[in-house]
């Protein structure tokens, strides 16, 4: 009989940090104690958020939180799809074969502060139409990677038709400084999420997005700093747990009463989770919740009691095969 543990783990997204997985890296024990000092926007760092919360951790108490590895057998995580695949194929649940690796980088554009009436446009040194430009320069280079990448003996023709189906970059949050209608700008900070399930196909995007955006920086007489704030590599989900998952996910829906045209759907996962902190641990594998519309990060955001249902019963029918 395999002892069963349910964890809710916290911050998955890193939006507040900016640093993912803060919760299942720290019981997988990849949470450098240096995570601790990272500060959010206003300067308040997750030692201080956690002191808030009653709770004193120091590098000695965070490294107890570490499972040993000989003590897990597996990872299942449960989550919703995130995506339309699963409203589209008619179905409540479908298995995750992998997870594509993830680059955060935080892009902050240095120009000439002036101002907007009295600058000419031949003598401005602004940072906000190079952003732009950068920017469009991004979103070219994730549409078509193989105007870009040149072949080599790391970046061969398979490769980039490999990236081709799987690489996906997002400049999601956006702001300058001053900050005024009548001021062109001194400063323009952007973050990049760049994704992919080809780990060095993604490591070529980010070589090739920044020399390009250099090159267009000291084109425009403007500064350019790229940080990485984030990396996790992708996660291939373990074949074994996925098969056993599959048929129990199958299962689970024949006993709710559902009709299978076919298997159930096995699918990639664009977005990060917490297996793939759990993956330095032990092998992970995943069941996808159908969504309506495949909307997430949103209030719209919904799933059904009957699927939420259908997923407990495939957990069921899982632990079944193990007891």
């Amino acid at each position: 009989m395999v002892p069963l543990k349910v964890i809710a783990f916290s911050d998955e997204e890193g939006v507040r940090f900016q640093s993912t997985f803060l919760g299942s890296a720290a019981v997988a024990g990849i949470l450098p104690i240096s995570a601790l000092q990272i500060t959010d926007k206003s300067g308040v760092t997750v030692q201080d958020v956690l002191k808030e919360n009653s709770i004193e951790t120091t590098e000695e108490n965070l490294f107890q939180l570490k499972y040993a590895p000989e003590s897990v057998w597996g990872y299942v995580e449960i989550h919703i799809e995130q995506g339309p695949v699963l409203e589209w194929v008619g179905l409540p649940l479908g298995v995750v074969k992998g997870i594509a690796g993830q680059t955060r980088l935080k892009v902050t554009v240095k120009g000439s502060q002036g101002h907007a009436g009295t600058v000419p446009m031949s003598m401005r040194q602004d940072p906000m139409a190079a952003a732009a430009e950068l920017i469009v320069m991004l979103e070219s280079l994730c549409k078509r990677p193989k105007d870009f990448l040149t072949y080599d003996g790391h970046c061969n023709d398979f490769r980039v038709e490999s990236l081709s189906s799987s690489l996906v970059c997002t400049v999601g949050e956006i702001s300058c400084w001053p900050s005024a209608s009548n001021v062109i700008p001194g400063q323009v900070t952007f973050t990049v999420d760049l994704r992919a399930m080809d780990d060095m196909g993604r490591e070529a995007i980010i070589y090739e997005l920044s020399n390009q955006m250099y090159q267009i920086c000291e084109r425009r007489s403007v500064a350019c700093a790229i940080e990485r704030k984030h990396d996790a590599n992708a996660v291939i989900c373990d074949t074994e747990l996925s098969s056993q998952l599959k048929s129990a996910a199958y299962t689970a829906v024949k006993r709710m009463g559902g009709e299978i045209q076919g298997e159930v759907p096995v699918v990639m996962s664009g977005a990060g989770h917490d297996a793939m902190a759990m993956s330095h641990l032990t092998k992970v594998g995943m069941l996808f919740v159908r969504c309506r519309g495949g909307i997430s990060h949103s209030p719209a955001e919904h799933v059904l009691d009957d699927d939420v249902w259908a997923a407990g019963l495939a957990i069921l029918a899982f632990l079944e095969t193990h007891m």
